[in-house]
C-alpha cells in the first residue's frame, strides 16, 4: 500500500514511533510503513549500548537509567533525519520512554502500539534465532508497558500487509476514495 499524495501531505515533519514489547512486528511493520509513505525508517535495537544488549542478554530488564542513552541516540537520529517522515521502531514501553520522544524537535509524534495475544509473543519470541532478548523478558516487559493515551493500538498477529493498511487508514481517516 502506497500513500496517496493528499495523505502524506497530512503527515509533514511527523515521527510515527512503532511499540511495543519484543517481537510484537516492529522492525517488519516499520520497515513496511516507511516503505508506504516514503519515510525514513529508524531500527531502535541498532542503538542500544553495549550495556543494555549485555544486560537484556544476561535476562535482566532495562531500566529508564539503562535507557536514556538510548533515548538520547534515537533523538539524535531522528533530528538529523533529512525526511519529512520518520518511522522509528522502537519499544517505548514506559512513559519515561515515551515523555523523552515526544521531546523531539521539529515534530509531530504519534505511537502506533503493536499488541498481538500473548501466545503471538510467546510464540515468536521463541522462535527467533539471533536476538539478543530471550523469552524469559517477555513477562517483564508486558508489566513495563505503559500504553500512551493517544498511541494507535493494532493487533499484530496479522499480515504486515493489513496492519501497515490499518495504521494508514487510522492515521489518514478522511483520505479514502
Amino acid at each position: 500500500m502506497q500513500c496517496r499524495p493528499a495523505a502524506c501531505d497530512k503527515m509533514q515533519r511527523t515521527l510515527i514511533v512503532v511499540m511495543g514489547p519484543s517481537a510484537c512486528g516492529k522492525s517488519l511493520v516499520g520497515q513496511a510503513l516507511a516503505a508506504a509513505i516514503s519515510a525514513d525508517f529508524i531500527e531502535g535495537d541498532d542503538f542500544h549500548p553495549p550495556s543494555n544488549i549485555a544486560k537484556m542478554s544476561s535476562g535482566r530488564p532495562l531500566t529508564d537509567a539503562d535507557r536514556e542513552a538510548w533515548l538520547n541516540a534515537l533523538l539524535a537520529q531522528v533530528e538529523a533525519s533529512s525526511k519529512d517522515r520518520v518511522i522509528l521502531a522502537c519499544s517505548a514501553l514506559t512513559s519515561f520512554a515515551q515523555a523523552r520522544l515526544r521531546q523531539v524537535k521539529h515534530r509531530a509524534i504519534r505511537f502506533a502500539l503493536l499488541r498481538p495475544p500473548y501466545e503471538v509473543l510467546e510464540e515468536r519470541i521463541r522462535e527467533r534465532k539471533g536476538h539478543f532478548m530471550p523469552p524469559s523478558l517477555l513477562a517483564s516487559q508486558l508489566e513495563a508497558l505503559e500504553v500512551p493515551p493517544d498511541a494507535l493500538t493494532v493487533n499484530s498477529a496479522n499480515d504486515v500487509r493489513s496492519i501497515v493498511a490499518e495504521i494508514m487508514a487510522r492515521l489518514f481517516p478522511t483520505d479514502r476514495n
